[in-house]
């Protein structure tokens, strides 16, 4: 009775590791027979939105942006933009789920505001002074009373600064950094610092003045990401609200004159 017993356990125990086997290999026949069946755009969206994928952009992008400059900022959105293809145009997973232009709007001037009070009128002046170095915008020097190319200028930074940049630097390395260390505030704090340190130093062909105050720009875009994650539309609109600003006042050559107010103003109160 007792060998009875045993034997029936034993054919038990043998029956469910046969199951257990043959409902491994099912499963795994399944997986082969998915992965066979995927296409070619599923394929690569698996692989763009891998950890390793994603910070070999971020790292390779960031050396060939402080490189190269544009050319390399133009690689990185390329890449980005393909990375939007490969998963089905979901823009949310670059915080653009839904479009919210209008309830956008308030908010984006309320940060345009913020970094033309704490950027432009108090923490510049102190850098240039610091420094010894004005900000280098001698690249839009030909926007001095030429209206013909202040609009065409206008144009192109809402497409590549205004959305291009925010699509790239903060919908999608802020935002992956954030995700790969564990979508928590303090991962979204450390993305937050990363993302603007590469948003300052890839500015490098305005001087090291540039770098430190585009970085804080940077800075100030990313917070407004940070408190509307699902929304990049805020960074955006207030990106392209404060590039229409500063453009606007090099084309009526005033671009330095509340700088060099400050200037005159700290100087006072120094000596």
């Amino acid at each position: 009775m007792v060998r009875l017993f045993l034997f029936g356990r034993i054919m038990y125990q043998t029956t469910v590791l046969l199951l257990s086997k043959t409902t491994i290999k099912m499963e795994e026949q399944e997986i082969n027979l998915s992965t066979k069946s995927k296409t070619l755009r599923e394929k690569a969206g698996s692989f763009v939105t891998s950890p390793f994928f994603i910070i070999e952009v971020i790292v390779i992008s960031s050396f060939l942006m402080l490189w190269l400059g544009g050319p390399g900022f133009i690689i990185g959105l390329a890449i980005a933009l393909i990375t939007l293809w490969a998963i089905k145009w979901d823009w949310a997973y670059f915080g653009l789920g839904d479009i919210k232009w209008i309830s956008s709007i308030i908010p984006s001037l309320g940060y345009t505001l913020m970094i033309i009070l704490l950027n432009d009128i108090l923490l510049e002046p102190w850098v240039e002074i610091i420094t010894q170095k004005a900000v280098d915008l001698s690249s839009f020097s030909s926007l001095h009373n030429n209206i013909t190319r202040l609009l065409f200028v206008l144009t192109l930074t809402w497409i590549v600064a205004g959305f291009g940049e925010e699509f790239f630097y903060r919908g999608y390395i802020m935002n992956r950094i954030a995700h790969l260390l564990g979508n928590n505030n303090k991962a979204w704090i450390i993305a937050t610092i990363l993302s603007s340190l590469v948003f300052g130093i890839v500015h490098a062909y305005q001087g090291i003045s540039g770098m430190i105050t585009t970085g804080v720009v940077g800075l100030i875009l990313a917070l407004a990401f940070y408190k509307n994650k699902n929304n990049l539309w805020v960074g955006i609109l207030t990106h392209g609200i404060y590039d229409t600003y500063g453009l606007t006042m090099i084309y009526l050559g005033n671009e330095r004159i509340v700088k060099d107010t400050m200037i005159e103003i700290y100087h006072t109160i120094i000596l």
